[in-house]
């Protein structure tokens, strides 16, 4: 479980996020719900241990990030905005560096390659260097990646992006396995049929704030609204006029 409280960050001038709260629960799908620039991508780096926060808190499990972001991290799998794989590697040797990084060696290691290897389907692409891999095979090592340690909590940022259909079928089909086996689940996405496709839980943002959170149907009808996309606007008061409302 994930707990974010009054987080607020600033690069300089721009406050990227200005007071965040909402909470992801284990077995759920919960999804960041907001436009390029609403803060979503600064409150997952937060949750990850990889920013330092200006105010609140984010907890994981019960351990509270900034005291020991070491030991938080053994508890999440976190897929990035950036895959970030270095194209001199194979897949396996991908897993085998990030898998020592989380404790893992020898038949523990070896065991839990074969597990991700069976579940994502790499035997084609396993003992390959990165370099020159589709999307759809780079978000498959990126994501073998995060769930190789088995982490209760998995964090994405925009995971579909650059997919085609097929793996995005594919990337959906594990986050629901994921969910089935109790993992708390937290994803950012613009993209509104995905949302609603996955999301047990939906938190909106717009201009580093939240403005609405609940399920799909629950911000629907809320909004008084036939579809998540026009629920979203109104929520999160994108209209026309320019004037923003907090929900």
């Amino acid at each position: 479980m994930i707990i974010v409280k009054d987080v607020a960050k600033a690069y300089g001038d721009v406050q990227a996020v200005k007071s965040v709260s909402f909470h992801a629960d284990d077995a759920k799908i919960t999804t960041l719900l907001g436009a390029n620039g609403s803060g979503k991508t600064t409150t997952l780096r937060a949750i990850s241990g990889l920013l330092h926060m200006d105010a609140g808190s984010v907890t994981v499990d019960g351990m509270i990030v900034a005291d020991d972001p070491v030991k938080a991290q053994a508890s999440l799998g976190v897929f990035p905005d950036s895959f970030g794989l270095y194209t001199r590697l194979t897949t396996r040797e991908h897993l085998a560096y990030f898998g020592e990084f989380h404790g893992l060696s020898g038949t523990k290691l070896d065991a839990a390659i074969t597990e991700v290897d069976k579940m994502l389907n790499l035997s084609e692409i396993l003992d390959r260097r990165t370099e020159g891999f589709s999307q759809g095979q780079r978000m498959k090592v990126a994501l073998a990646r995060a769930i190789l340690h088995r982490p209760s909590n998995i964090v994405l940022d925009e995971p579909t992006r650059g997919l085609d259909v097929m793996n995005i079928r594919l990337l959906r089909t594990i986050l629901f396995d994921l969910r089935k086996e109790g993992r708390c689940v937290l994803l950012s996405s613009h993209v509104m049929a995905e949302v609603s496709a996955l999301s047990d839980h939906v938190v909106m943002m717009a201009e580093g704030v939240v403005c609405a959170e609940g399920s799909p149907a629950e911000l629907i009808a809320r909004a008084g609204e036939v579809n998540l996309e026009e629920a979203f606007v109104k929520l999160t008061g994108q209209e026309d006029n320019g004037e923003r409302k907090v929900a």
